[in-house]
């Protein structure tokens, strides 16, 4: 034992040698100096703050992290890191398929703030900019919203039912690229026809440019759904419309001026579309092939039928609005028209939250001939449930919304009541016709609703200028529910032709 104690104290002790050695250098650097108390005092203030932060630091609590603020970072961290790793389209997905719960929910909100983008900032317009300006901002989103037509092509059920894909992801990318930018030639010859300037003009630019990149947004957003993560989508979506509107309104509110609001609007989707749904889109799904010039071409092709009927629809639909401006009708009654039809427009969102996220399955079901009696009976059950939505949209307008309305436009709704349940009714029928379309669409069978479409617009121009002429406003309303009506009938009766063929059995 003695001799291990005379070991341990012979052994060396590098640590205090080592202290001791700093200790004489920071003596000798003191004495050098000059400054040994100061230094002294240096070293006492400085243990007595690094106590005191110490104490705090354990009495303290817990700094709280703002979710919001960790979800941006960690998203910026993520793109910049798959950027700077040599593209987004290589990474790893983080986000998991399947969830249909999330598909749901999510999906429901960005659909549901789409679509109260416009009413929303028409009710914002009206309160800050008065009826008329008012009118002239619906009236340019009537238009864009008719623009957006030839943007989308009428890609999306097709794409989302691409389940071979047959044309790949970017064969759809260079045909959105190519339709948006004819959607903003047309948009500006549409303006340079009707000789709008001024505010009117830059109005009218800004809010087709944040319709352009709405559609451009979509075809990315198709993909993730075509990848069963339209809950993705629907975040992309839901964050595109909620900068939009907050922009306009904020602008609108400091300047005033709706055509430098219109623009703050073009920009917001732009950031929004570039930060988010673009790497999204890309880090999320599968690699895409490598565009083909003929594969373009064929889809161009093959959605050209579904394009020109889509956009014939959204003309008969929008007729009412072209008929009252032709008519020389004041702004005044643009706004009443689309304040009237915009509880209308609510029954086809609520139906669309409901049957969008079911067209990858429906698809499915229609293309195994086991299971296309489920497709029958899930065609049977949304009509019901649209008619139920209908009604209940009838009650809830004779309960408060008339009330709810007037407040929220600050002028008497109560005079347009009777015009109120006739534009309800009519949304119900433009849900059920915006249904049977998209089942039209999964038969593959889109181009024989063309010439449907064409007998429509021709009752259309005939029923509306005449109704129009006669009644104005009331007979722009009760038009738009007839010629919608002869719509629905004739696409009900080409639908049960063409189940019926699919029906008979096949010849061997």
């Amino acid at each position: 034992m003695d001799e291990q104690n005379d070991q341990n104290r012979n052994t060396p002790r590098p640590t205090r040698r080592k202290s001791a050695a700093s200790y004489r250098r920071a003596k000798a650097r003191i004495r050098d100096t000059g400054s040994i108390l100061d230094a002294g005092r240096s070293r006492t203030g400085a243990s007595e703050s690094a106590q005191t932060a110490a104490k705090h630091s354990r009495n303290a609590k817990p700094k709280r992290v703002n979710p919001i603020r960790q979800l941006i970072n960690n998203w910026f961290d993520r793109v910049m890191g798959a950027v700077s790793d040599g593209g987004l389209a290589d990474q790893e997905e983080e986000y998991a398929s399947g969830r249909t719960s999330r598909d749901f929910a999510l999906n429901s909100i960005g659909q549901g703030a789409w679509g109260v983008v416009f009413p929303f900032l028409t009710i914002v317009v009206t309160q800050l900019a008065g009826v008329e300006r008012a009118g002239m901002f619906s009236f340019a989103f009537v238009v864009a919203n008719l623009l957006y037509i030839i943007g989308t092509y009428g890609v999306r059920t097709y794409q989302v039912s691409d389940l071979d894909e047959y044309h790949s992801f970017s064969d759809y990318q260079v045909n959105r690229f190519a339709t948006c930018a004819a959607m903003i030639v047309v948009g500006f010859l549409f303006c340079k026809v009707l000789g709008y300037e001024g505010e009117m003009f830059t109005m009218c630019m800004g809010i087709f440019v944040y319709k352009a990149f709405d559609a451009l947004g979509e075809v990315y957003e198709g993909r993730l759904q075509q990848v069963d993560k339209l809950y993705l989508g629907g975040a992309s979506l839901a964050i595109r419309s909620v900068a939009a509107f907050a922009l306009y309104a904020i602008v609108l509110f400091v300047t005033g001026d709706l055509g430098i609001a219109a623009i703050a609007m073009a920009i917001g989707a732009a950031a929004s579309f570039l930060f988010i749904t673009f790497p999204l889109t890309l880090l999320e799904t599968p690699r895409s092939t490598p565009m083909t010039i003929h594969s373009v071409i064929e889809l161009f092709k093959a959605c050209f039928p579904v394009f020109l009927a889509l956009f014939l629809y959204a003309l008969i639909d929008n007729m009412p609005k072209f008929v009252m401006q032709g008519a020389n009708l004041p702004y005044d009654d643009q706004l009443y028209f689309n304040a009237l039809y915009f509880p209308a427009q609510a029954i086809l969102i609520t139906v669309q939250l409901i049957y969008r996220p079911l067209l990858v399955k429906m698809a499915q079901a229609w293309a195994d001939e086991s299971r296309r009696h489920r497709f029958d009976i899930l065609i049977i059950g949304m009509v019901v449930l649209i008619l139920a939505i209908t009604v209940a949209g009838v009650l809830l307008m004779l309960w408060i919304g008339i009330p709810v309305m007037s407040f929220m436009y600050g002028f008497d709704f109560g005079p347009y009541t009777q015009l109120a349940l006739i534009m309800l009714a009519a949304g119900g029928v433009t849900a059920v016709i915006d249904f049977l379309y998209q089942i039209i669409t999964i038969l593959r069978r889109q181009q024989v609703v063309l010439n449907l479409y064409l007998i429509t617009f021709g009752f259309s121009l005939l029923v509306l200028i005449l109704m129009t002429t006669m009644m104005q406003l009331e007979g722009a309303v009760v038009g738009y529910l007839i010629v919608m009506s002869i719509l629905v009938i004739l696409l009900v009766r080409e639908y049960i032709v063409q189940r019926l063929k699919f029906s008979k059995p096949r010849s061997r």
